[in-house]
Formats: structure tokens, sequence, C-alpha cells
């Protein structure tokens, strides 16, 4: 979502902010700007737009060696240049920009800044405006800071300028993910390690309420109320190679290209010394000390924890429920009485999953974090954290994360069912290789793909996706695929529920994407398929090797059953990457989503 990067060193720091926000594309936004301070001042550029639109817009002849930046995704007021942060206080004296959502600033607004013409629509404005009211009272920079810090509920993740203050960036977070990377002769700060990557791999964790002031020389860290911390820096687990497209013209093409070499890493990276796959100590007792899981997640995390729990029940024989995180934080059910809770999570920083970790630790229930980034907040705030080892994703839809989630989760399950002494009859490790050759034989066949997105989805308005046991886990991710990125209206459906209701909706060609890959239903979704055929529907059917028929538009190479929706779910990425090409969409960066959701 919103991104944040400042700079504080010798050079000019122009150039490191428009890079840095250029890094943060991913996370989706609709407006950005920086502001630079010299000896003449703060000046501010911004623009509704990309980042290519904010650099047109950028002076070059002005030179600052501080800076703050930001990608905004519109929570408050419309995405406008006027909204578009940063934002500066009626004096002029403050510059500042902030991720996450003020729940009270209304109340704020009206308690102290009555007087005051406010020049956006946006919640940030008033923290800005705060503090100067509170400096032009006779309070010191930092002082205002922390008064206003003190005033405000709800996420924030803030970096302030001082028009009177050439060496400092004053640094907050709550609720929202923000690091400070540090340097020779300069330091940074960054929403997102990646964004910094370029000047520096190390970088300091910042944890909720605490003030920074981010200097060229050094980094002072205090709790609110001015206890200094002492807290080193980490090394940054990423390369930045591997954010690069390369030849591809999409993030999403390649990282739909990578995801054999992801599960093959995965094997690896799971598999102990003598070749078996394992996870960590640690980690396996909490699982078999648990009489129940709840999987805890959103979007596409949500659906493979839907598979996931099909792998800890019959792998493990653990109950597991999952549960919508934006739902769960606000109405918990009745737990049972030694709970484990899973966090699935492909950035670590997702706004509804970690209010929903901060209410389980108060009731002190261990957590585990299913995650792509290591040092990521729900990461470190999680007793224990399984990482994907996919490499970082870009684009906003998901693809190889959601396959790095369901195999690890497999894995797990596999590790703990072995451990719990239940006969688990398949050898899982050589499952997986076949599982990875299976997905480089379809992601090998993109030229049958793009016709079968040419042929139902040309000029679809809406399609359905069905499939019955695990391909209905699978359909519920197509159909959200499809319409994240074509934006074509798409609803996935477990096969028999098409009559309870939905199919009074099929029409004469409406496209219906049938999975039959799991052979104890397979006949009963070819009924499906033909209740919508007789009523026109335009079906086509993705079937397994061994399972298919006559007339099915895609053969899918024969894997474990269990292990179906690691490859099924290919061909629905696919499809839905050549239908949004054909319609000319943003592929890797759709209409108003964001990769990292970072506010509730």
């Amino acid at each position: 979502m919103c991104g944040i990067v400042g700079y504080n060193g010798a050079l000019d720091a122009k150039e490191i902010l428009l890079k840095g926000l250029e890094k943060l594309e991913y996370r989706g936004y609709d407006s950005a700007g920086i502001a630079v301070r010299n000896e003449e001042g703060i000046t501010v550029f911004k623009e509704k737009g990309r980042i290519a639109d904010l650099r047109a817009s950028v002076n070059l002849n002005v030179n600052a060696d501080i800076g703050i930046g930001h990608t905004r995704w519109a929570t408050h007021g419309v995405p406008n240049k006027l909204n578009a942060h940063p934002h500066q206080s009626a004096s002029g004296r403050y510059t500042l920009v902030h991720n996450g959502v003020i729940e009270n600033y209304h109340l704020l607004q009206k308690a102290y800044l009555k007087g005051i013409q406010m020049q956006s629509d946006t919640d940030t404005e008033v923290i800005v405006q705060l503090i100067d009211l509170f400096a032009n009272e006779g309070l010191s920079t930092v002082e205002a800071f922390r008064k206003t810090l003190s005033l405000l509920h709800g996420s924030y993740a803030l970096a302030l300028l001082d028009q009177e203050d050439a060496d400092t960036i004053y640094v907050a977070k709550n609720k929202s993910p923000l690091l400070v990377g540090v340097g020779e002769s300069f330091n940074v700060v960054a929403s997102d390690a990646m964004a910094m990557l370029q000047v520096t791999d190390q970088f300091i964790e910042l944890r909720d309420k605490e003030v920074v002031l981010v200097h060229k020389d050094r980094v002072e860290i205090s709790t609110l109320e001015g206890r200094a911390v002492d807290r080193k820096p980490f090394t940054a687990e990423l390369d930045a190679s591997d954010i690069e497209k390369g030849t591809y013209p999409h993030y999403m093409l390649k990282e739909m290209d990578e995801q054999p070499g992801v599960v093959r890493k995965i094997i690896q990276e799971y598999s102990d010394a003598n070749g078996e796959l394992a996870i960590d100590a640690s980690i396996l007792k909490a699982i078999k000390a648990a009489d129940r899981l709840y999987i805890i997640a959103a979007g596409t995390s949500y659906h493979a924890g839907l598979v996931g729990k099909q792998y800890f029940e019959k792998l493990a024989g653990i109950p597991v429920e999952v549960h919508i995180s934006s739902e769960f934080g606000y109405n918990m059910p009745l737990l049972s009485e030694k709970p484990l809770f899973i966090f699935i999570t492909q950035s670590g920083e997702t706004a509804d999953s970690r209010q929903v970790l901060v209410k389980v630790k108060e009731l002190n229930y261990p957590t585990l974090t299913v995650t792509n980034v290591p040092g990521s907040t729900l990461s470190r705030e999680a007793d224990y954290t399984l990482l994907l080892h996919a490499g970082p994703e870009i684009a906003v839809a998901s693809t190889k994360a959601y396959v790095a989630q369901v195999a690890v989760l497999a894995i797990a399950a596999y590790v703990a069912g072995q451990s719990n002494g239940k006969e688990v009859n398949v050898d899982l490790k050589q499952e997986l290789a076949i599982v990875a050759n299976g997905i480089q034989t379809i992601v090998d066949s993109k030229e049958e793909l793009e016709q079968i997105a040419e042929d139902y989805l040309k000029i679809a308005r809406n399609a359905f996706f069905i499939g019955r046991n695990l391909d209905f886990c699978v359909s519920v991710e197509g159909a959200l695929k499809l319409k994240e990125i074509s934006y074509i209206q798409a609803e996935g459906f477990a096969g028999g529920e098409l009559k309870h209701g939905t199919i009074a909706l099929i029409e004469n060609g409406t496209p219906v994407f049938a999975l039959a890959t799991q052979e104890q239903v397979a006949l009963n979704i070819r009924g499906n398929v033909k209740e919508v055929v007789a009523r026109g529907a335009n079906a086509c059917i993705i079937s397994m090797e061994g399972l298919n028929e006559e007339g099915d538009r895609l053969v899918i190479p024969k894997v474990h059953p269990l292990l179906t929706p690691l490859v099924s779910v290919i061909p629905l990425q696919l499809i839905s990457y050549y239908a949004a090409l054909h319609r000319r969409c943003d592929v890797d960066k759709p209409r108003n989503l964001a990769k990292s959701v970072t506010v509730e």
C-alpha cells in the first residue's frame, strides 16, 4: 500500500528518493511526492499518477542532501495532487509523509485546529498541523512530535522534516511498518527494505510508539516517554538483482515462470542433513502441542489456508479452522483449550492479520507466521516463522507466493504427521519434485493458455470457476486472479452449489472454468458442467491426466491428488494474465489494489 522513503546524507537526495519510490511501485498507489530541504528551505514536488509523472515534475536544479518521499493509496480524500503527500503545515515549517489511518483525526481537528484552513481532505494533514501548533506554543520539534503522537489513535508510519533543522528526519510508527537503514555517513528511512537496497542492506527494526531521530551520522531511538533505546541493525536478506524484470514484459509473467524453481528451493530449504523433509523443532513441538490450529489470513493467503486446512487434517490429524483476518479480529469465536494461531501473509505486513496477532498475543496463545519476508512485522512479532523462500514478489497479484504458501503448509503438515506417528502414505519430497516438473510443463505451454484466454474471455463481462474438494479451493483463487488484473467480474464456487442459486446467472456464452483433478468427485463436477452447458455456458474443463475425457480443453500433468492445487492453479494464473493483457490492463499494478495491505 502506501510507501515511505527518506534520505539524510551527503549525496543529492532527489534521485535516491525517486529510485526508492520506484522500488515501492509494486505496493499499489495513486499519487506520489517528495520533499527536499536545503539552505533555501523545503521544496515539495508531488503528482497524481505514476512515479514517472512525479519524476518529470521535479526541478533538477534544486539540490538537497536530506528529504522524504511517499507513494499514496487513497484512504481519505480522492486521488489527486492536493491530497498527495508530502503535506505541509500552515506556516510551511513542517513537512510530513504518513502511512496508515488516524481514526480520531476529526476529533483532533475540532479540538485543536478550528482556526486553520485545511488544504487537503486527508487525515495526514491534521498530524502536521498539530505539530506546527504545539511548536508555535513553545515546544521543541521533538516535544511537539511526541505530544502529537500521544494524541493519535490508529495506525501510522511518519517521517517529518523541519525547515529549521538541517540534520534530522523525525520518524515514528504504530501498527504500520517502517525501518531505518544505516550506512557510512548517511542514514535512510523506508517502509520496505526493498526501497533502499540501492544504498544499504543494514536496517534497524522500529517498534510501535518509538520516536526516532535520523541524523546523517547517527540514529537516536527512544520510547514515547523519552527513554533511550539501543538496537542493532540486521541484514536484509534480499538480492537487488532478484527485483529486476530482466527481459520479461511484466513481473507477473516472470514470477509465474519462477514457480518451478520456487518449489525446488522450498524442498531444499526444508530438507535436513539426511535429506529428509523437516521443520524447526520448536515449531514442530508447537504444532504437536495444539489441539486445534487457527489459520488467519486474507485474500490469496486465505485461499492457501483453505488448502492448508486439508493438509493438516489429512496428513497430521489436527483439526483446523480457517478465518478471514479482518473478521476474526472483531468477532473471535470460542477457542479450543490449546490453540496455535498460524498467520499466512505474503508480505508479513498485512494490517488485518497483525491486529489479530496483537490480540492473540495478549491472550498468551502461541503464534506462527508463514511469510515470504524475513524481518517483516508479523515475522518479528510472532513466536515462530516459516519462510516461503519464494524471492521478492513484485506484481500485485500473487502467484509464486501462493504456490510457496501451499508447498510450505504441505511440508509442515507432513512433518507433523510423521512426528505424531500418523501413517502418511506419501513420499512428499518426491511428490513435490514431480509437482515442480508439472508446473514447468504448464508454464511452457503459454501459447495454448493464451488461446484459451482469447477464446473464452475476449468479450466476457463475467466468468465462473467451479470445482469440488481441493478444486474448489483453487477455483476461488482462480476467480480472484481474473478479477484482480483483468477487471472481469468472476466468482469461484463449489460445483454442487451452482444449482442452489448461482445457476440463475448462467446465460448464453457465460464462461465457466471447471477443474477436475479429484478422482472421488470427478464425475460430480462433470455433471455440474453438463448443467451449465445445458443453459448456454461456454465451459472450459481443466482436468488432470488420468481423469481426462475427450473434449477437455486442457490436461495438466498427473501429480499426487493432495498436491493438485500447486499445479491446477498455474493455468488459471496464466489465463488471467493473458485476459488482462488482451484488454490492455496494467498487469503488474491493477487499479485500486495494493501489494502490501497496511491499513485495516
